[in-house]
């Protein structure tokens, strides 16, 4: 094998005999293509775009769209493009890399099931660095670079200029591609500073021994008006979770811009919600700077790392410590260099999607050290419903199989219930993206967080991406370290004194991931326990999607810009109940 051409694990008969058969029968222009020749691309890359060797994940996208780039165009749903990936170990200047059928491919399964046709080709070497961990174990991931996880992003990375090719087939023949990477992505610029936000990090001691390198946390900060004028004033703190933020999200100190092209946003058919946007975030500016808006100082915590834009806030056998890290080193440290009051009766916590279920997780597993979580829409907290099916009684992933047929299982809808993609679709453009959970998708993530290491150092697999074929040894580690709601029946009478009324959970029932249904189980528990009362609430927004927060008077849409000022409130009411004799509640009332 020529030394710079990737290694690739051969499909088993069967599996590429069904992927054909499903992508044969979809198109007479694939079936065409099936019995044709074969297609194969060759990339290479220059000394100009690196002089060493490169570790990596080589993906090819072929674009039916000659407007904008084909990276930023692939997706899990009917309006992806085509995408080809191989791993590559020490690629080298000069030297070419073939891709070939064996490359995963997503929607078609492999390269040579592409039809004839001009296609707009783009190439990008998603790189990879080898991490030599506290645990032994010595793995090659894609640090994150500021990007927040994204490898059609991430600086540093090659990418070629789009360029139209064609593909001719013919049968017995092997049709060829050359790419050359001859750009690589630049660095992002950090975030401005302003009067109210101010951008943080600190190296961690706890994720820096267990990686072996130097890691960092971050945050972005927004101080509340009159800071700097009430110098002996010391204020509660709000942590909003989330997914990687750039910068403080949702709030703008200057009004909407005039010249903005308003945009159309497919998701909730709304046109100029770029303009919406500019508008809530000014409108919060101007809130969070009136007289009568409560004083407190919100953190948004960066903390991006080799497998995800975040780390869901807790420890893990194969990301490290970020929840210790997280609560025992990052929060001190900006609650004392900003005259915040430091103590759990005085930390709330609340979030969306991967935010909302980070919020109820340290809530759950750090319960002294906040007092209150809301979680919107928060990703599975009851395994039982893993979105749409049960890790620990279902047999597989993907479908619902009995005798005679099987029915593949939902991945997205909107609020009608029509279906976008599939549990499958989403894990077989994962698997295109990387292998061993190093694609940076959501699924992968939440792999990699929750799972045991392997024998080779990366997550073991809850099912196999293949074929959706679950573990249930790995499914019982992610009961007893993960499910939310089975650690919290189990240990509820020895947390539930110091969770009671601090639990607050909100979701659409039409949620786009059908993360409701987890929340649906969690209300059962909740509403039964009884030593004591969990003392929150659980709400539903009717035909709301993804992202609802608990408002019922404004749409998905609205409401979901308004996360800072849903929750405020409801964090002073709870703190001055609940504040210990002698704490201070009036120097942060001004």
């Amino acid at each position: 094998m020529h030394p710079a051409r990737a290694r690739i694990l051969p499909r088993t008969g069967w599996l590429a005999a069904v992927f054909l058969v499903s992508a044969t029968g979809a198109s007479p222009a694939i079936a065409a293509a099936a019995q044709a020749g074969k297609l194969e691309v060759r990339v290479s890359f220059g000394k100009d775009q690196s002089t060493t060797p490169i570790d990596g994940r080589l993906l090819v996208i072929l674009s039916t769209d000659s407007v904008g780039e084909p990276r930023f165009q692939v997706r899990d749903n009917p309006k992806t493009q085509q995408i080809f990936g191989v791993n590559v170990e020490g690629m080298k200047p000069g030297a070419e890399v073939v891709l070939d059928a064996r490359a995963d491919g997503f929607p078609l399964a492999s390269l040579d099931l592409v039809p004839a046709g001009t296609y707009h080709v783009q190439a990008v070497l998603h790189r990879y660095e080898t991490f030599h961990r506290a645990d032994g174990h010595t793995v090659k991931l894609p640090m994150d670079r500021g990007e927040g996880q994204q490898w059609n992003r991430a600086p540093g990375n090659l990418i070629s200029k789009p360029a139209p090719m064609t593909i001719t087939r013919a049968e017995g023949a092997t049709a060829t591609l050359k790419i050359t990477l001859d750009q690589v992505i630049p660095p992002i610029p950090d975030p401005p500073t302003t009067r109210y936000i101010k951008h943080e990090k600190i190296q961690s001691k706890l994720l820096t021994k267990f990686w072996g390198r130097p890691m960092f946390l971050g945050a972005h900060v927004l101080i509340p008006e009159g800071f700097d004028s009430h110098p002996s004033a010391r204020y509660p703190l709000a942590i909003f979770h989330g997914h990687f933020p750039q910068t403080f999200g949702g709030f703008r100190e200057e009004p909407p811009d005039p010249n903005l092209k308003p945009d159309h946003n497919e998701r909730f058919h709304l046109e100029g919600y770029n303009r919406i946007t500019q508008e809530y975030a000014y409108q919060f500016y101007r809130e969070w700077t009136g007289p009568n808006y409560p004083r407190m100082v919100i953190i948004e915590i960066q903390h991006a790392n080799p497998y995800y834009d975040d780390s869901y806030a807790v420890n893990s056998q194969n990301l490290g410590p970020y929840g210790d890290a997280s609560t025992y080193e990052l929060i001190p440290y900006l609650e004392k260099k900003y005259r915040c009051l430091g103590s759990g009766w005085a930390r709330f916590v609340y979030g969306g999607s991967t935010g909302g279920w980070e919020a109820l997780a340290v809530q759950v597993l750090y319960p002294r050290e906040y007092n209150g979580c809301f979680a919107a829409c928060p990703d599975p907290i009851d395994f039982r419903a893993y979105t749409v099916f049960d890790i620990y009684k279902d047999q597989n992933a993907y479908y619902e199989g009995g005798p005679w047929h099987k029915v593949k299982r939902p991945g997205t809808r909107n609020y009608l219930g029509q279906i976008a993609a599939t549990v499958e679709d989403a894990n077989r453009l994962e698997l295109v993206l990387g292998d061993k959970s190093r694609s940076g998708g959501q699924w992968d993530i939440w792999e990699a967080v929750y799972s045991p290491v392997g024998p080779d150092g990366y997550p073991r697999r809850i099912f196999d991406k293949r074929t959706g074929a679950i573990d249930h040894k790995v499914a019982e580690y992610w009961r007893e370290h993960y499910d939310l709601r089975a650690i919290m029946e189990r240990d509820w009478g020895k947390i539930g004194p110091d969770l009671a009324g601090k639990i607050n959970i909100y979701v659409g029932d039409m949620d786009s991931f059908y993360l409701n249904n987890a929340v649906y189980l969690t209300e059962i528990f909740l509403k039964g326990t009884r030593n004591p009362p969990y003392g929150g609430e659980v709400l539903y927004g009717d035909r709301a999607e993804h992202c609802w927060n608990g408002d019922p008077t404004r749409p998905n849409a609205l409401s979901r810009l308004r996360y800072h000022q849903m929750y405020a409130q409801k964090i002073v009411d709870r703190l001055l109940k609940t504040a210990p004799a002698g704490a201070d509640v009036t120097s942060w009332r001004y």
